[in-house]
């Protein structure tokens, strides 16, 4: 298979992969299976499709098509070739704004084909909670639906033509045909093939079949579900003519819509596209006291015509205390309710939003259901959104093993029936003393309900399949679907022929294996799946090894449970286009290898493997883990807590200690002693360093010989501060300045205009003697280095820092050093120190902010004249503190104006940016939103960024000269 797998890499326009490192990032999804597939395609065209196809059926393998990887019910695992076509299919090739359709293909982004569609006043409208990075071709294969579904459906409803490859190689393309094209085409007219016959000849016979009809309605889900997964969607074509006479034109896309890419290989899709919706939304944000009174508060909003009715619980609710990003969205929680239900009033204007959500809550008081009931409107409703679709990925913040299951948590019911359904299925759990999570869509019929099973054990895997067939008799009894809209694919397969019954079940055969005879595509998904109690992520009685570690981890019980926060659920996976900073690798590459999910893929395979005395002294973990920026974006953006920067820096530590720290490493840690040897002549450093022959001395020392290095300043801030500073005599506060290593001697002049600044506003600046933050050591993975700079640091800095004197600084890089590493990196006898220091640790912004709002600092200090800004975060910056506090800032001036460069990291990432190796990927993250915006900035407006290595970096990348806040205020001051 070797020699055939390289000739047919060969052959491909597209690339072809076997290697354990790529097999392992695609050996899972978001589900609870993994499995090793043969090797990775990642295809440039139908041709390349077209050969593996002829591949797999002469070699007797199977193609598993991907995009996104998002699929809860292990869609897209397996051990065949996996064929990700979200690199190079996501074309959208035509918008038809008058006849209201769109063709694109399958690798199309959702949210991005919206920002397409937008300026044409058109719309898609189904919307998963992973619409920002799912994509068409997932969206359809799975059918998918999403809290709007009770406006419009599913992919299925939308599908109009879908164009694709047949299991024998064959080109088709599938839409609506009449009951006499149809007859035609089954008798082999106008076809591309005797196989595209075959399977109109199949779909006529079976459903002209003598009781077929009366089969089909009788055990199949109720027709009134409006989210409908369980095997294919024949009660679909059977409602199509000439079936039904009345019905629709006979359409293949009903059935190839949730067919998990079984049936046919799909490359172009044709889809309906509706107007924009209305403008206009007010969410009513109802608390209840029981998940019962939110279900049957569900029935009484659907009786005012909302465009979503979605539901969150109290574990969701918990779990989003813990998540930087979601601590903000929680603002309108009042107290601990058991559910809210957020019903969303779309409409014209806002008043008639209102309205609306007025005459709702009334209906609501008088039934008594509900004890607050906020409405959210303007651009505080994104954040509750964002709060509820982060939901799948909050759930594995749980510290331990112990986690909410993917087993049962895609069942739909007739909405009329939830409340009576939920009781009976949290009866159930409660024979097994089982929790049970609740969330998602109930306006329509369907909660993710997730049971707390610990998958490691062998109790937790019984349990895994005991609850499967318990409820999946629950929804037979209420005729409802296993699968609302996360597929059936390898997790409920098993259980299709309970769901439909064997006749039926048999039915399902025939069309999966006249339309693949041979069984190519994505077998084992849907119909003749193995026991869904097998390839699991975790073995039964799996230890989950503790190896020794610098860094604290006791917060997620130990560094492997870290790695394994990972659930899939792939929120890494957004591009510049929808902004956010995780993951600036992926952004600028667009392959899975590049995502914090494929690292903590690696990382969790390996460690779990206790192959070697050093669990992480594995290549194929420092392989996928050098594209990482550390950029700390996927500390915040992550729902699940994934923090890679940390990751990385102890599995850095951990290798070195088997392999040795590399010579440049040592040289950039090393750059503050550096920095203060050259300092006296800095003139001649500064001249030599940026010549010719400093290029060539680049090279040799691995650096790119076209990054630009840093101005070393011989007037240094402390030198300054010794000779000029005298304090304020009567001072209205004080500070502890942090005066980092960047700061004092290659952004000297901003340190001494921040002492000038806080000087000029009556406020007294210590600055005490420290050690470096240790920041370039902790990047570069020497943290018994960085660990006792830390410890200097807070035991220095510690007697001298309080609520009154706080400690502030210049870099977000290192003063957040404190905030995020000290307190996980010190002795066990200094945490509580290092925490309180860190509890008292301001970015100069903040310190800003803080003394504005308590009254110490007014505008009146500042220049009445405009000014204009557009402001770049620094990665660090946006997540652990807030640009939204910079914004407040940079305004204290009563006419000063900013505006945020919608960038994500800007790409040089401390030294990342100028190793010669990470060059051009540095400046690939620049150029996808920063350098641009840059660019185009008037003259007139100031481009403003706080993090040295940004401005760093958009210097080189643009010419331009951004100034630090500090200077910008500073320039204010009335003079």
């Amino acid at each position: 298979m070797t020699a055939a797998l390289d000739t047919l890499a060969r052959q491909l326009k597209g690339t072809l992969a076997y290697d354990d490192t790529l097999r392992t990032v695609y050996a899972t999804d978001a589900s609870a299976y993994r499995e090793l597939p043969l090797a990775v395609a990642i295809p440039q065209s139908v041709s390349d499709l077209q050969k593996l196809i002829a591949f797999a059926r002469e070699h007797r393998t199977a193609l598993i098509p991907r995009t996104a990887g998002t699929s809860l019910a292990g869609q897209v695992v397996g051990s065949g070739i996996v064929v990700d076509v979200s690199q190079h299919f996501t074309q959208i090739l035509e918008i038809n704004a008058d006849e209201g359709w769109v063709r694109v293909q399958p690798g199309v982004v959702r949210d991005e084909l919206n920002l397409a569609l937008a300026p044409h006043g058109r719309y898609f409208g189904p919307e998963t909670s992973t619409a920002n990075r799912a994509m068409i071709g997932g969206m359809v294969g799975n059918n998918s639906c999403g809290a709007n579904s009770v406006v419009y459906g599913s992919a299925r409803d939308h599908l109009m033509e879908a164009k694709g490859l047949l299991s024998d190689g064959t080109e088709v393309v599938f839409g609506p045909v009449s009951p006499e094209i149809m007859e035609a085409k089954a008798r082999g007219e106008g076809v591309a093939s005797p196989l595209e016959a075959e399977l109109y000849r199949q779909a006529w016979d079976m459903l002209h079949a003598p009781g077929a009809r009366e089969e089909i309605e009788q055990e199949f889900p109720k027709a009134n579900i409006p989210r409908r997964n369980t095997g294919y969607a024949i009660d679909m074509l059977l409602r199509q003519q000439p079936f039904t006479p009345e019905g629709p034109l006979f359409n293949f896309c009903s059935l190839l819509a949730g067919s998990e890419g079984t049936l046919a290989f799909l490359t172009e899709l044709k889809l309906h596209v509706d107007p924009l919706p209305a403008p206009e939304v007010a969410l009513l944000c109802l608390h209840c006291h029981t998940i019962d009174e939110s279900l049957r508060a569900t029935l009484v909003a659907l009786e005012h015509a909302p465009t979503a009715v979605e539901l969150m619980d109290h574990h969701i609710l918990e779990r989003t205390k813990q998540n930087l990003a979601q601590r903000e969205n929680r603002f309108f929680v009042e107290g601990d309710p058991a559910a809210i239900l957020v019903v969303e009033l779309r409409d014209t204007t806002l008043e008639r939003a209102m309205v609306r959500a007025e005459a709702l809550m009334e209906a609501l008081k008088q039934q008594g259901m509900g004890y607050h009931f906020p409405v959210v409107t303007g651009p505080d409703v994104n954040k509750v959104w964002n709060l509820r679709k982060a939901g799948l990925g909050l759930l594995s913040n749980i510290v331990g093993d112990a986690k909410p299951a993917p087993v049962i948590e895609d069942t739909a019911v007739d909405v009329a029936d939830l409340p009576e359904y939920i009781a009976e299925f949290n009866a159930l759990l409660h024979t097994y003393n089982m929790e049970c999570v609740h969330y998602a869509h109930a306006g329509s019929g369907e909660l993710h309900l997730r049971p707390v099973i610990n998958l490691k054990t062998e109790e937790g895997q019984k349990a895994f399949r005991t609850v499967a067939e318990e409820i999946a008799g629950l929804v037979k009894k209420y005729r409802g679907s296993l699968s609302g809209e996360h597929g059936d694919g390898r997790l409920r397969a098993e259980f299709i022929p309970a769901m439909v019954g064997e006749a039926n079940y048999q039915r399902l055969r025939e069309v999966k294996y006249t339309w693949d005879p041979e069984g190519i595509f994505n077998p084992g998904k849907i119909v003749d799946a193995p026991p869904m109690d097998t390839s699991l992520r975790f073995q039964a009685g799996q230890p989950t090894p503790q190896p020794e570690t610098v860094f604290n981890w006791e917060s997620s019980a130990g560094v492997v449970r870290a790695a394994e926060l990972c659930n899939g659920s792939g929120d890494c996976r957004k591009s510049e286009l929808i902004g956010g900073t995780m993951c600036p690798s992926y952004q600028a590459t667009r392959q899975e290898k590049d995502t914090t999910r494929a690292r903590a893929n690696v990382l969790r395979e390996y460690l779990n493997a206790e192959t070697k005395t050093n669990p992480f002294d594995h290549a194929e973990i420092k392989e996928v883990l050098d594209l990482c920026l550390s950029c700390k974006g996927c500390k915040k953006e992550c729902p699940s807590n994934v923090d890679m920067a940390k990751l990385k820096a102890e599995f850095t530590y951990q290798y070195q200690q088997q392999h040795g720290v590399p010579l440049r490493s040592r040289m950039l840690v090393g750059v503050n002693r550096l920095n203060r040897m050259v300092s006296p002549v800095a003139g001649l450093y500064n001249a030599m360093v940026n010549s010719p022959l400093g290029a060539i001395g680049k090279r040799l020392a691995g650096f790119a010989p076209q990054r630009s290095l840093p101005k070393v300043h011989r007037l240094t801030v402390r030198k300054w501060y010794a000779r000029h500073y005298q304090a304020p005599t009567e001072p209205q506060g004080e500070v502890v300045f942090f005066c980092d290593e960047f700061t004092n001697y290659l952004d000297a002049p901003i340190g001494i205009t921040f002492i000038k600044l806080l000087l000029s506003l009556n406020y007294h600046v210590l600055l005490p003697q420290q050690v470096e933050s240790g920041r370039a050591h902790i990047s570069k993975g020497l943290l018994k280095e960085a660990q006792r700079f830390a410890e200097a640091n807070v035991t220095t800095l510690g007697p001298l820092v309080n609520e009154q004197r706080p400690l502030v600084g210049l870099e977000p890089s290192a003063l957040l050093t404190f905030r995020d590493e000290y307190p996980d990196l010190v002795s066990a006898a200094l945490r509580g120190q290092a925490k309180q220091l860190a509890s008292q640790t301001l970015l100069f912004e903040e310190f800003m902010v803080r003394e504005a709002e308590a009254g110490r600092i007014s505008a009146d200090a500042f220049t009445d004249q405009p000014l204009t800004m557009a402001y770049h975060g620094h990665c660090y910056q946006k997540a652990l503190s807030s640009p939204a506090i910079a914004k407040k800032a940079l305004q204290i001036p009563k006419k000063y104006k900013i505006s945020w460069i919608p960038s994500g990291c800007c790409g040089m990432a401390g030294s990342f940016g100028y190793e010669a190796e990470h060059y051009p990927l540095s400046m690939q993250v620049g150029e996808l939103v920063l350098f641009p915006y840059v660019r185009n900035v008037s003259g007139e407006q100031a481009i403003v960024a706080p993090g040295h290595s940004c401005r760093h970096q958009i210097m080189d990348g643009t010419s331009a000269k951004p100034l630090h806040p500090v200077e910008v205020l500073f320039q204010a001051l009335r003079t």
